[in-house]
């Protein structure tokens, strides 16, 4: 009998030990399920974070940008993000990108060294689409073409990038200040005569001439000005310089799309040799202008605010 007693009594003592290491495990559980909960003071705990530093709730991955274009650099500058890959241009961009790697010309990007980066966006813009899009499909990169092609258009592609990669007050900054721009121009634009208006859009060893649905026909727009192509839905068409003499502008505006030192003189020995140009009235008052590259590019750009302002001086020479 002493014998059964020892044994129950040995049964009992493992018995209740295995209940306190239950109990035990029970409350180490129920605290870890606490951690990231709010406590009774109010206070919140921070969630557990794993081995790549970001928190084991957050469900999004870091995303790998790849810009093609300078202008696409220069916004994800301004919105503060950093990139995977940048494009290959003797423009200078911003400083924050000078160890990315470049991924080639905006027109012709390297799709293999696009692929090499693995990344999460690939960002191009509308006016590239109808050549790259057929390229990128091919290798199974999903492209995105940001419409840069007027201010407001730009714009909405900056909120767009501003609330997906969480940057929507950086962005609501920058669109701001453009809207404000935009607001201060009117208001000098009031009471003043419309300038007739011919863009001519040069590239070495020809030229187009740009309509109003152009970025930089958009500008000229917003400051006022009558383009005197109408009609027209595209951005670019081809030249009929005695039609355009009919048109009769008061200003002509010269944009280089590459190469702008080679496109000037090719401008200038147009206007030379071509007599039909010394009937245009904007050539014999002078009212030629050729717009600087950096603030004039073919797509919409952060330089538009200072674009404008030099715009102003252009078509309305008189003040």
């Amino acid at each position: 009998m002493k014998q059964y007693a020892a044994l129950a009594q040995r049964k009992a003592f493992v018995f209740y030990v295995l209940i306190g290491i239950m109990i035990l495990l029970l409350a180490g559980c129920s605290g870890g399920a606490q951690a990231g909960q709010n406590h009774s003071d109010g206070s919140t705990s921070t969630a557990a974070s794993d081995a790549t530093g970001k928190s084991s709730d957050d469900k999004t991955a870091t995303p790998r940008i790849v810009a093609t274009t300078v202008a696409i650099s220069e916004i994800t500058d301004a919105l503060g993000l950093d990139l995977a890959g940048k494009p290959t241009s003797t423009k200078v961009l911003p400083d924050r990108y000078k160890d990315v790697p470049d991924v080639g010309n905006p027109m012709s990007p390297d799709m293999e060294k696009v692929m090499s980066l693995k990344p999460t966006d690939v960002l191009s813009v509308t006016t590239l689409k109808y050549d790259l899009e057929p390229k990128f499909k091919d290798l199974n990169i999903n492209a995105e073409f940001l419409n840069f092609e007027s201010l407001a258009n730009m714009q909405k592609e900056i909120k767009k990038l501003g609330d997906r990669f969480d940057k929507a007050e950086k962005a609501k900054e920058i669109n701001g200040a453009l809207d404000a721009k935009v607001t201060e121009i009117q208001q000098k634009i009031k009471g003043k005569k419309s300038p007739k208006v011919l863009i001519l859009l040069g590239v070495p060893g020809s030229y187009l001439v740009a309509t109003e649905h152009s970025y930089i026909g958009d500008l000229v727009k917003i400051a006022g000005g009558t383009n005197v192509v109408q009609s027209e839905k595209v951005e670019f068409i081809a030249h009929n310089t005695e039609a355009l003499q009919q048109s009769n502008p008061d200003i002509i505006l010269r944009a280089a799309h590459g190469m702008p030192d080679e496109v000037v003189k090719m401008f200038d020995e147009e206007f030379k040799t071509n007599d039909i140009w010394k009937h245009f009235n904007a050539v014999k008052k002078g009212h030629v202008y050729d717009l600087p590259e950096p603030l004039f590019g073919t797509t919409g750009n952060l330089a538009a605010s200072s674009a404008l302002d030099e715009l102003m001086k252009m078509l309305y020479p008189s003040n």
